[in-house]
């Protein structure tokens, strides 16, 4: 209780606070006090109630841990058992073999109390067994003394350390001791899924077990989540106060959209500094998902054959949506789950809402085509699919708006994963030059002030061969009167190139053409003047000796992209006249 015993001599039962101050005062009053001096001293203090830390000497029970770390060393060095990511292999190494034996024993009064029995004095006068009568009889054989009761034979009132519960979990929660049929079954497990400052505590712990009891592995990969931190990099804590009540967040934001805001950011191993930023992309893209099955439920729907713009993207996203499910599948088979994630999310903003629906979508007031619908809706239902495990309610909820169910037996959360089909190579290749296509036009439209009501011409001079699977969804999205062949170049245009195809649309009525001449010179001003500068580097004899080699072919970069890019305005100030 903090006072002095009778070991003391002197201050018996007073506060020991107290008789630290009072030794001083009484060594001075009797003459004995030599020097009085400060000094520093580190104290620790409890976490829970604050006060000093007092050592305190008692008995204790070990386990020799060296002989059961070595299978468990040797399970990880070998790669039986995988770590994800594989940087916390030497983390893991450098524990096991620098292990010390483990204090397994508490002074707790809750936990799996130590199963010994003690019947003297003696620190060997003990016994170990499953029951008081079982330590009983061991007892009586141990000392020899039959006549010892079980009033004479008492147990260690100390329990067990929580870890030493915990790392027999892969084989007690399988029953394992007990039930060999269950455990059989299902020991060893696949994967375990933990955080990496548990790794020695509980991880390696289990992996002993496992050899130690089972003689094999309890598990076959283990996957290391990171620390969410706040913005000081402070690991997320009541007693700090630093974290968000996430039923609050849940209620901003919605469950799904601070599950997703959270995964996005969480790459294996690496801590998440926590932004409610997040939370709030997770959401909108909630909204847009409901927003997409929103839009194609609005649409009504006649026995027509789909337009050449629909057709193509029907065939394109079938093909996109199978080339990005392989990916995640290698994604979820290398553990990278955040990667996972943001295939998905890139998948539904941008293929799938950004281009397919666009390339789809009936004009304002009149019906989509069955067979257009009908694939619109089927990939629908497989991006459910692969975003279910990251966002499962909303993608519930929407599974039941877009066709109807039966019941529980059709939900979503025991629907089939899909599986990867057929992929058109060509035609994701040819999408790529169509998407660039598009975003170029948009740019010119962007930056000349060009609205999307005013319909534009687009020629093309053909360098190289070009395919033309998407050109009714250039016009389209372009909102273009004409897309033609040229064989020259069209003078008075703004243009852009493709690979090595060149684009031109030419400059309307509307244009202010003396305006992007001064545009254009001011840019190659510029340009000119960035040129100047490298060139003088390069020029420089001492600069060119002792620059690195990546440093002189970085400028030497620097001056042949200023070169192209002067010799592209010059050519677009030739062709405004």
């Amino acid at each position: 209780n903090g006072t002095m015993s009778e070991a003391a001599g002197f201050y018996i039962g007073e506060d020991r606070f107290v008789v630290r101050k009072q030794i001083a005062k009484d060594l001075d009053a009797a003459g004995h006090m030599v020097e009085i001096e400060n000094y520093k001293n580190k104290v620790g203090f409890s976490e829970r109630t604050d006060v000093p830390i007092e050592p305190r000497l008692s008995l204790q029970w070990w386990v020799d841990m060296k002989a059961i770390s070595e299978p468990a060393l040797k399970a990880v060095e070998e790669k039986d058992v995988l770590f994800h990511p594989d940087k916390f292999v030497n983390t893991y190494r450098h524990w096991m073999e620098n292990i010390k034996d483990w204090c397994i024993s508490r002074q707790l009064w809750w936990g799996h109390r130590i199963p010994a029995f003690f019947y003297g004095e003696g620190p060997e006068d003990f016994v170990v067994a499953k029951t008081a009568e079982e330590a009983l009889k061991k007892a009586q054989e141990k000392s020899g003394n039959t006549g010892l009761t079980a009033v004479d034979v008492r147990q260690e009132e100390d329990v067990l350390d929580t870890w030493f519960s915990s790392w027999l979990w892969p084989i007690s929660v399988f029953n394992g001791f007990y039930s060999k049929e269950e455990v059989d079954y299902y020991y060893p497990t696949n994967d375990l899924v933990t955080a990496p400052e548990i790794m020695f505590f509980w991880v390696a712990r289990m992996i002993m077990a496992g050899y130690e009891y089972k003689g094999e592995k309890p598990f076959k990969n283990v996957y290391y989540t990171g620390i969410v931190r706040d913005d000081k990099g402070r690991k997320m804590s009541k007693s700090l106060g630093n974290s968000p009540d996430p039923i609050d967040l849940m209620k901003e934001y919605g469950a799904d959209g601070v599950r997703v805001g959270m995964l996005l950011t969480s790459p294996a191993g690496n801590d998440l500094p926590f932004d409610v930023k997040l939370c709030d992309q997770g959401k909108k893209f909630a909204n847009k998902i409901w927003n997409s099955m929103r839009l194609i439920k609005g649409w009504e729907v006649v026995d027509t054959e789909p337009s050449a713009s629909a057709a193509v993207a029907n065939d394109w996203i079938r093909s996109r949506f199978n080339q990005v499910l392989a990916e995640m599948n290698a994604g979820y088979d290398q553990f990278r789950i955040s990667e996972v994630l943001m295939s998905a999310y890139k998948l539904v903003w941008n293929d799938y809402c950004s281009w397919y629906l666009e390339m789809i979508k009936p004009e304002y007031g009149k019906p989509i085509d069955r067979q257009t619908l009908t694939v619109a809706l089927d990939v629908l239902e497989d991006l459910l699919k692969v975003l279910h495990p990251f966002m499962p309610f909303i993608t519930e909820e929407i599974w039941h708006f877009v066709r109807e169910r039966k019941g529980p037996e059709e939900a979503l959360v025991i629907t089939s994963w899909p599986e990867v089909g057929a992929q058109d190579e060509q035609l994701l290749k040819d999408f790529e030059d169509f998407s660039e296509l598009v975003t170029q036009v948009r740019n010119v439209r962007a930056t000349k002030n060009i609205s999307f009501k005013n319909p534009i011409d687009l020629k093309f001079k053909e360098n190289e061969t070009r395919s033309n699977k998407f050109d009714a969804s250039v016009s389209r999205l372009c909102n273009l009167t004409s897309f033609e062949k040229t064989s020259d170049k069209v003078e008075q245009s703004f243009s852009f190139m493709v690979r090595s195809n060149e684009f031109f649309i030419p400059m309307g009525e509307n244009i202010d053409t003396e305006g992007e001449k001064k545009k254009l010179e001011e840019e190659l001003k510029r340009a000119k003047g960035l040129l100047i500068g490298v060139e003088k580097k390069l020029s420089n004899e001492k600069f060119m000796a002792g620059a690195p080699e990546q440093v002189v072919a970085m400028e030497k970069k620097k001056q042949a992209d200023a070169n192209a890019k002067i010799k592209v305005i010059e050519e677009k100030l030739a062709s405004l006249g």
